[in-house]
């Protein structure tokens, strides 16, 4: 595995840890949908899927795949026991109203008031929102999962987005290849560092100002 690969896998394996026994949590698109393969065995966390499924498992095995069960990316998975199918309607009208504990989903950029910029850079094509602006309304916590700067090395933690808005002010946790950042009201807090890292790389690599905790943690 590269090294990129591998710094993907860790903050993933830390947004994993992060959820809670009992919860219902949706994976966007892309790299979130890792987390389905790094659950702790001692947790039961249903997964939900908007594409209308709960209790997706993690990816399936090369010789028992099911195209008809796949993930929000069109990959295929696997049915946990007591997983359950429905259409489309019945599956937003699970997130619009609210039984969503968290969603883990990927962004082009985030600020410091916990905005959210995930779905389209003006200029380019647009293959449309998802169900990214439903869920950052209707989940109860909100997780971005991303490498902490964009391919030319700028930061993707701002002061204030740039691109459009997803949403405005539901972020409450992000997760990058460097850094484990919690939104508070007074600002961006960060709470760990993955190792091999240091505040000061952290620091420079972030636009936004960062209160570091004085407990600082490692992952």
């Amino acid at each position: 595995m590269d090294p990129k690969e591998l710094k993907r896998e860790r903050l993933i394996k830390r947004i994993a840890q992060e959820l809670p026994d009992g919860a219902l949590v949706n994976l966007g698109i892309g790299m979130p949908t890792m987390v389905a393969n790094y659950i702790p065995k001692d947790r039961t966390i249903l997964l939900h899927s908007e594409n209308g499924f709960t209790g997706l498992g993690p990816a399936a095995p090369k010789d028992a795949v099911n195209q008809s069960v796949v993930n929000a990316g069109g990959q295929p998975v696997t049915i946990v026991p007591g997983g359950a199918f429905f259409d489309s309607a019945m599956s937003f009208a699970i997130i619009r109203g609210g039984h969503v504990d968290y969603t883990v989903l990927g962004a082009l950029e985030v600020d410091m008031e916990g905005n959210l910029a995930n779905y389209m850079i003006p200029g380019k094509m647009v293959p449309g929102m998802g169900g990214a602006m439903d869920l950052v309304a209707g989940a109860k916590n909100v997780i971005v999962a991303m490498e902490h700067v964009n391919k030319n090395g700028a930061p993707k933690i701002l002061k204030k987005c740039s691109l459009p808005l997803t949403a405005k002010g539901e972020v409450d946790l992000i997760v990058t290849d460097m850094a484990f950042i919690r939104v508070t009201k007074k600002g961006l807090v960060l709470e760990e560092i993955a190792e091999g890292v240091t505040v000061e790389e952290v620091i420079k690599a972030t636009e936004a100002p960062l209160h570091v905790a004085g407990k600082l943690g490692t992952f």
